[in-house]
């Protein structure tokens, strides 16, 4: 299949596009994609996005201290970071943890890294993976089901995750 903008080279990245409720799909070359990539991010600014983000009302606004929050490597401010959307360095994780929190939990769902499970039809499935995540979504529904005084239903679960836990040694 050739590309649907140059009509040159084979189309190796294809996107579905719906504009007023009209669905398109697009075809596109290495090359052409590129183009539409960096046309997109001036339309639509990326970094305003996060930075529009970062600003929200509510539990998302910033106290000055945090505000005047400085990386220890790169010297980027969480003011800066505000202002334009993007982290200067790996250690702006860190030294932004707690400003950056509940971001991450509104734009993500959770603020912590869970990976990307491996589709169930690959011939190669680490069980590890998924097993892992299951573990912890368990611990998550018993504390939860604690908090609801649903007792019953956290014996079962507590139940549920040694099993999982016993079968892993």
């Amino acid at each position: 299949m050739l590309c649907n903008i140059c009509a040159k080279n084979p189309a190796t990245v294809h996107l579905t596009e719906i504009i007023d409720d009209k669905m398109t799909e697009l075809h596109l070359c290495e090359e052409c994609a590129q183009k539409k990539s960096a046309q997109m991010e001036s339309h639509f600014g990326l970094a305003d996005l996060l930075a529009g983000l970062a600003d929200l009302g509510g539990e998302f606004t910033t106290t000055k201290k945090e505000e005047k929050i400085k990386c220890p490597r790169c010297g980027l401010t969480y003011e800066d970071f505000k202002k334009v959307g993007r982290l200067g360095c790996g250690e702006c994780y860190s030294a932004f943890k707690e400003a950056l929190l509940p971001l991450l939990k509104r734009i993500h769902g959770s603020t912590q890294h869970c990976g990307k499970s491996p589709d169930r039809k690959a011939p190669r499935v680490p069980k590890t993976v998924k097993g892992k995540n299951e573990l912890q979504d368990l611990k998550e529904k018993l504390h939860k089901t604690i908090q609801l005084e649903e007792f019953e239903e956290a014996a079962r679960l507590r139940d549920k995750i040694r099993d999982i836990e016993n079968k892993k040694k």
